[in-house]
This record gives structure tokens, C-alpha cells and sequence, in this order.
């Protein structure tokens, strides 16, 4: 058994691909109307480009908006992304004018450093485990 697709919710998803792509550097892998207004819209690792996918998934369930409030008031991420090397990824992520909650911060083998991806949700980045 393996992760295919796992989501986030998105308060919009033009400017979630805008970010994931543009800024997190993630390439788009479906975008397919659903509806008049939503689309399946998930974008993959350009290093893996058949591996696990994001979906960018509209948040108008009414339980989304409790679930991401409630998570970004008490500081805990809804994802988790994997990169090479967290505080040169901090340091390009600022550049391009990214809010972090939380500075590298060594917690053990792992650094962790946590994001506002400007769609209602925090993300972590992680040095990949060895």
C-alpha cells in the first residue's frame, strides 16, 4: 500500500497553485473543472513527478474552516514537506516574502521550520530523515 493523494484545503485555489508552484517550487500535475467553480487541481514534487500528489481542494465544507482555524491557532501544521536542507529552504522561502510561524528550530536528527502558505493553513518543512 502506498500515499497516492493526500490534500489541503484552500480558501482559493488559484493563489494555492500560485504558491505551491511559483513560491514552494511544486508543478502542477491535474487541473480539471469540477462543478462551475472548483477543479481537481494537485501538484507533485517536480523531483517526482508520478509520486504522491497534493491536492489543492476548496475549502467550503463547513467543517474545513473550524478544523483549519482551530489547527493555526494552536500552531500545528496540517502538512508536512520533506527538503534537503531546512534553513537554506527558510532563507529562499523569506526571500520571497513567506510569513513563518516558527524559525529553524533543531529538534534532535530532524530541523523543522514552519510556514503560512496564505490559503488558511501552516506547513512544516522538515530535513528529510536518514
Amino acid at each position: 500500500m502506498k500515499i497516492h493523494l493526500t490534500s489541503v484545503f484552500v480558501d482559493d485555489q488559484a493563489e494555492a497553485l500560485r504558491f505551491y508552484t511559483e513560491v514552494l517550487g511544486f508543478v502542477k500535475k491535474h487541473d480539471i473543472p469540477v462543478g462551475e467553480q472548483d477543479r481537481w487541481l494537485t501538484v507533485v514534487s517536480p523531483d517526482e513527478p508520478g509520486g504522491t500528489e497534493l491536492l489543492l481542494e476548496p475549502a467550503r465544507h463547513p467543517a474545513a474552516k473550524a478544523y483549519r482555524d482551530t489547527l493555526v491557532k494552536d500552531g500545528i501544521p496540517l502538512a508536512q514537506f520533506a527538503v534537503d536542507d531546512v534553513t537554506a529552504e527558510y532563507e529562499r522561502l523569506r526571500g520571497l516574502g513567506v510569513r513563518f510561524t516558527q524559525e529553524p528550530l533543531e529538534t534532535g536528527p530532524v530541523t523543522v521550520a514552519v510556514l503560512d502558505d496564505t490559503c488558511g493553513n501552516l506547513i512544516q518543512i522538515a530535513t528529510k530523515p536518514q
